[in-house]
């Protein structure tokens, strides 16, 4: 963010646009809620208007990558007050680089993990994502498992002292073919492991379905672990109904399952982005409304 853009973006603090209810509009059955990854927007436009197509687009949550480790303590004040004038949070936020499952990251880590809690604590950001981080050649995956639960465990600690949950985030194999946790099955052992309640899985419907499928069973067996969900269809990643994933009858298994956390949207829109993000939201609100 330039110093132009972050100027446009304080100067729209004080006043809301008409749209902003627009929000309220955005809450579907069960309390469910919307938000949507911002860095799928942001080569579209910059950070202010981004935020503002979003709101526009009838969502609660912005959920962010990183780029609030560059702000000053300045801009992150004059940021949340834009964000609580438009209606909206951040539902989550992500950018430990550190792996939680690589024993040589191990103080890396929990370095960057204490920071991160500090910058969610400021943000008002009650979920944390964490990335498990790269195979380890010659150690073996059982050293790694143990790495994990071991991190995690002294991260929900910690986590909990802040009233804040975790998720653990697996990305597929041919997005990176060195992550060590790759499929939400191994990230549901992982989590019950851990045996903490606010250590969760966040099951990301297009990596899993890129690398191994199978999404409907995998919800079945395991609602209990998900603490958050990621949409984007497949191939391509862009909204729902463009590929190969039946949103509708995930969308319909989570409302039978009593799902009640965040839905993400995390894809790049192949239209008008505040018409795509709205068509989006509004057909999941239809069919978890069923």
């Amino acid at each position: 963010m330039d110093r132009r853009e972050f100027g446009r973006l304080v100067a729209g603090a004080a006043l809301a646009p008409a749209w902003v209810s627009a929000s309220a509009q955005g809450v579907g059955v069960k309390g469910i809620r919307f938000s949507f990854m911002l860095w799928a927007l942001e080569k579209q436009a910059s950070f202010d208007r981004c935020v503002e197509i979003v709101a526009e687009a009838g969502y609660q949550g912005i959920e962010l990558t990183g780029e609030f480790q560059s702000w000053s303590p300045e801009q992150r004040a004059r940021i949340m007050t834009r964000m609580r004038s438009l209606g909206m949070v951040f539902d989550a936020m992500s950018g430990v680089k550190a792996g939680f499952a690589v024993p040589g990251q191990r103080e890396e880590f929990r370095t960057q993990f204490v920071d991160h809690l500090r910058a969610a604590k400021e943000l008002e950001c009650p979920t944390v994502i964490l990335l498990s981080g790269v195979r380890v050649d010659g150690i073996g995956a059982q050293v790694q498992r143990q790495t994990a639960i071991d991190n995690l465990k002294w991260a929900a600690e910690r986590a909990t002292k802040e009233q804040i949950e975790v998720v653990i985030e697996p990305i597929d194999l041919l997005e990176n073919p060195t992550i060590y946790m790759a499929t939400v099955t191994d990230g549901f052992e992982i989590a019950r492991a851990v045996n903490r309640p606010n250590v969760k899985v966040l099951y990301d419907f297009y990596h899993e379905q890129r690398s191994f499928g199978n999404l409907i069973e995998k919800l079945e067996k395991n609602i209990d672990l998900v603490g958050l969900v990621h949409v984007a269809d497949v191939p391509g990643r862009h909204e729902p109904g463009t590929g190969e994933i039946d949103y509708g009858a995930i969308y319909r298994k989570l409302s039978a399952l009593g799902y009640n956390h965040w839905v993400a949207m995390e894809y790049y829109p192949t239209g008008e982005p505040i018409e795509s993000l709205k068509r989006a939201r509004v057909e999941a609100q239809r069919e978890f409304g069923h």
